[in-house]
């Protein structure tokens, strides 16, 4: 193991399966969809009218009514989602509180807020607008706020990093850990993004499921099957708990997975569609893999991005069969997204503590939904049933807008 190694020892998340990591695993790993009818407005009028909502979770039974009245939903899932790890995971900090930081991510902030707050200003004049409202809308401060929470006096970070946010998050925490500035960091990643404005600008891009999905919602997040559509928006949030390995043992923490290799890159292409040639995306598995030290060969299993939009599903699989060759028909590969949906800003946390799952259980969830081969996907990407492996080491990918790339490689901790 590498000096100061950035080892995991505690993950929550909140998503459309469940609130609690055990809860919505075990969703995962039987296959269960959290996609339905969209609740948190009357969806009657747009041509998308399912998401993946967090019907379970009530805020309430994490946040005083200051924190739930001032704050965004997507500010409730992140303060939450921190609650819920710390708590879970009896997180203590020993040392310097300057080496302890906090490192948010969100792709799209806090709408419900801003539409919420313009309402008032168009229906009752710019007296009823919250003075709250510069805050809450700066979705820093949902960082800040668990900074306050914990003592957390060290660098923060909050990435606003489209889809890949989350994954670059957790490469933060690594980067700064391993450079020995901090000891320690709470990530959270959280986005909250089921508002009338946001839906409808989607629609209108036509990045998301439509039609006839509206009507089989639990069949519309299809990744990598030849009658995908588009992804399907979600929310929620996920938290983890990074330190220096030095740290976890004066704490008697007991790491669960080392994040090992970390890359990044960009398309510099287009503002939503991913480079053809997946070149960008190539580089950047073959980053995280370099930075881990280890070869292609060592690779497990792919946590794949897997939105369920035509383009992207098929320049992961182009750059995954550039990177590992012949043995990429031999890897297994799934999407989350199949089940929970896009979680944007927080997709890349969730997905990674699933896949430190994947490594403690030996269990790989399945991409659902996977009914109709598409012959430009053509690897195993472990359709429609959970399947039991031997893994050791993960490669986590995170593609969002703008073509902003990372990879992760997590690595079982060896005894």
């Amino acid at each position: 193991m590498r000096k100061r190694a950035a080892v995991v020892t505690g993950m929550e998340v909140i998503t459309p399966v469940g609130v609690g990591l055990e809860k919505s695993w075990n969703a995962l790993i039987q296959g269960k969809s959290g996609i339905s009818r969209i609740t948190l407005f009357d969806p009657s009028k747009h041509r998308c009218q399912i998401a993946g909502e967090c019907r379970e979770f009530s805020a309430e039974q994490f946040l005083d009514r200051k924190t739930l009245t001032r704050f965004d939903r997507m500010a409730h899932f992140f303060v939450a989602s921190a609650i819920l790890a710390v708590e879970k995971w009896n997180f203590s900090r020993v040392g310097d509180p300057f080496r302890f930081s906090i490192i948010g991510a969100s792709a799209i902030g806090c709408p419900a807020t801003f539409e919420r707050s313009h309402n008032e200003l168009a229906l009752r004049g710019p007296r009823k607008v919250s003075p709250f409202c510069v805050v809450a809308i700066a979705a820093n401060t949902t960082a800040s706020e668990v900074a306050r929470r914990l003592g957390a006096r060290g660098p923060q970070y909050f990435l606003q990093e489209a889809c890949a946010a989350g994954t670059k998050a957790i490469a933060t925490a690594a980067s700064l850990i391993r450079q020995d500035i901090i000891d320690v960091a709470i990530v959270v990643g959280a986005d909250a993004g089921i508002t009338p404005t946001i839906m409808a600008s989607l629609e209108n891009l036509g990045a998301i499921a439509t039609g006839q999905w509206n009507e089989l919602p639990e069949k519309a997040s299809r990744p990598f099957d030849r009658e995908r559509k588009g992804f399907v928006p979600s929310e929620g949030a996920g938290c983890m708990i990074i330190e220096a390995y030095e740290h976890a043992e004066k704490r008697g923490a007991v790491p669960l997975a080392e994040i090992a290799g970390i890359g990044a890159t960009c398309d510099a292409y287009h503002p939503t569609a991913a480079e053809p040639s997946g070149w960008s995306i190539v580089r950047c598995m073959e980053l995280a893999i370099k930075d881990a030290g280890i070869s292609p060969d060592d690779i497990d299993y792919i946590n794949a991005h897997g939105t369920s939009t035509p383009l992207n599903d098929m320049v992961e699989t182009r750059a995954i069969k550039q990177v590992f060759g012949d043995r990429a028909y031999n890897i297994p590969i799934s999407s989350n997204k199949s089940m929970i949906g896009h979680l944007w800003g927080a997709a890349g946390i969730v997905e990674a503590a699933f896949s430190i799952k994947t490594i403690l259980d030996g269990i790989i969830p399945p991409t659902i939904n996977l009914e109709h081969p598409d012959p430009e996907c053509d690897l195993d990407y472990v359709p429609n049933w959970a399947r039991n492996s031997n893994v050791r080491i993960v490669l986590s990918n995170s593609f969002g807008f703008g073509g902003i790339n990372a990879s992760l490689v997590i690595k079982r901790m060896e005894v």
